[in-house]
């Protein structure tokens, strides 16, 4: 099992853990509501598991134009 993550907005490949027992504590998953787990977490037939996170180009342009997060897809 591995977990890919990757950045929600622009779809960067922002780096892969290669752990065969990895708890949800140690990656703060239990931290995140039913619904954000859901909105973030997806696992694929092979048992690996894709994580939309948010790269640091897309968080600071983010933060400078706020009226990004309308769109699903940010290209910098």
């Amino acid at each position: 099992m591995a977990l890919h993550y990757h950045c929600r907005h622009c779809g960067i490949k922002l780096g892969t853990i290669e752990e065969q027992q990895v708890q949800a504590a140690q990656l703060g998953f239990n931290q995140l509501s039913d619904e954000e787990r859901q909105e973030m977490i997806v696992y694929d037939s092979s048992g690996n598991i894709k994580v939309k996170s948010i790269c640091e180009d897309c968080y600071e342009s983010l933060q400078r134009n706020p009226e990004l997060y309308q769109n699903d897809y940010i290209i910098h």
